[in-house]
């Protein structure tokens, strides 16, 4: 076709796209010409040279050689202290496909000042946005002026905001999971996989940043969608329809909570149940658990108060083996075991039998489609489990149900008296020829003691 070497060329970088666009030209030719000047504008954009056709000014080629001079190298040559700038972001992530725009120490037009870093470092910095198809996410050092990480937007799997549980004040985490960088999938050997991001934003009114004293938080979710956007992704956050705990936050009353405090072996930290998946954060291992990287959910130790969640996932890494892992995450409290139940039905994350099904249906664009079932948990049920089978959740909650009856053992009246009725309906079911006597002898029992039909029952 005539129209594919401009396609090649203006999407070079997003095979995806152009087969898209290739497809729909196919459908609709009357559209060639409009996807060809979409293509040959793409890629004037891509070949000229900045701040001239570019939505980020003032970010020249020669940025990282003007600051290495304006700093100071004790005399070092200008190549090695750009060299080692470039040590400084390539520590996180260095490869042939990293934009050089993000590596740049030119100015951004989006930056929030002294923002509160804690993952990879702890540490206040200068967040930055670069709103370009090449750019990303970046944090400067506010004193010497180098950017001390950065990610790229084609490289941002998973951009999630979330609530910081136990504060008076409201504030938010971003947390930012690179490809390969969720703890659950392995990167390739040969690509060195840059750390995941988190920075906390208040929810008040900025001091200083380039928002025009908007609300920082509420801005740079709007720019992030914007720029995700080409990549079919967007922020996410906590939905009440997915789950919501039902322990009360003592520092903040009415106001709903989604996390559920836990541990992970001697850590403690938070898990969030989201549209896309499950986080548990925010210490490191900072961990993402897709649904389609999820094999199965179970419970253990289920007791009156606390119970148990372990998480099995499955993985295939570039040598196409599969991976499993189990992540075991105790001492959830036992008032959010419903919500947690109803969430993990309504994904059909209790059965590793649909876990193929699962990663079938990954979709595109990190937002789930809304299920009608999921606002009624009994639709939800049903529509998991297409039939009466019991799975794992049913099974824990059967447990914990007995092994509370069994703690609560002679002490429970009621239950003894209910237990010693069923008792005595079934010996006159099955002792027909012997009605007579073993009537007497139950009667003498249960007045002895109200516990000992039970015994008579399975003797």
């Amino acid at each position: 076709m005539d129209d594919q070497p401009v396609i090649e060329k203006g999407f070079l970088e997003r095979p995806d796209l152009k087969t898209s666009i290739l497809d729909a030209i196919a459908q609709t030719p009357q559209h060639t010409s409009l996807f060809n000047q979409i293509a040959q504008y793409t890629y004037e954009l891509r070949t000229s040279n900045p701040p001239y056709n570019l939505r980020i000014t003032d970010l020249p080629d020669v940025g990282v050689v003007d600051v290495s001079l304006q700093d100071g190298d004790c005399g070092q040559p200008a190549s090695k202290k750009r060299r080692l700038d470039t040590q400084v972001v390539g520590a996180q992530k260095q490869n042939e496909s990293t934009p050089p725009d993000i590596l740049h120490n030119g100015p951004s037009p989006f930056s929030v000042e002294g923002t509160s870093f804690s993952i990879p470092l702890r540490k206040k910095l200068t967040l930055e946005l670069v709103p370009t198809v090449e750019g990303g996410l970046r944090a400067r050092n506010p004193t010497t002026g180098t950017v001390e990480f950065a990610v790229a937007w084609r490289d941002i799997e998973q951009a999630i905001c979330l609530s910081v549980p136990e504060k008076a004040q409201p504030s938010y985490n971003y947390c930012i999971f690179p490809r390969y960088a969720d703890g659950v999938n392995t990167p390739p050997p040969d690509l060195h996989v840059a750390e995941p991001m988190v920075w906390t934003m208040p929810d008040t009114l900025p001091k200083s940043s380039t928002f025009g004293g908007e609300n920082d938080r509420v801005v740079i979710k709007r720019l992030m969608d914007e720029e995700l956007l080409r990549f079919r992704k967007r922020v996410v956050e906590p939905d009440e329809k997915e789950f919501a705990s039902n322990i009360v936050q003592a520092h903040r009353k009415g106001e709903k909570a989604f996390h559920v405090k836990a541990f992970r072996g001697s850590k403690d930290g938070f898990l969030f149940l989201l549209p896309t998946g499950i986080v548990w954060g925010f210490k490191k291992p900072l961990t993402f658990f897709a649904f389609d990287t999820i094999d199965s959910i179970s419970y253990t130790s289920v007791l009156q108060r606390t119970f148990n969640l372990n998480i099995t996932t499955s993985t295939t890494d570039s040598s196409s083996e599969t991976k499993t892992q189990d992540f075991e995450f105790s001492m959830l409290d036992q008032a959010d075991f419903a919500g947690i139940d109803d969430y993990v039905r309504r994904h059909g994350l209790h059965d590793a039998s649909m876990a193929e099904q699962r990663r079938a249906k990954k979709l595109n664009i990190n937002g789930i489609k809304s299920d009608p079932s999921a606002a009624d948990g009994q639709n939800g049920h049903q529509g998991v489990e297409n039939g009466n089978e019991e799975g794992e959740l049913e099974k824990a909650a059967r447990e914990m149900e007995a092994q509370e009856d069994e703690e609560e053992g002679e002490d429970y009246d009621p239950g003894s008296e209910g237990e010693s009725e069923g008792s005595g309906s079934s010996d006159e079911e099955d002792e027909d020829g012997d009605r007579d006597g073993e009537d007497d002898e139950d009667s003498d029992l249960i007045e002895d003691d109200p516990g000992s039909a039970v015994e008579g029952e399975v003797d």
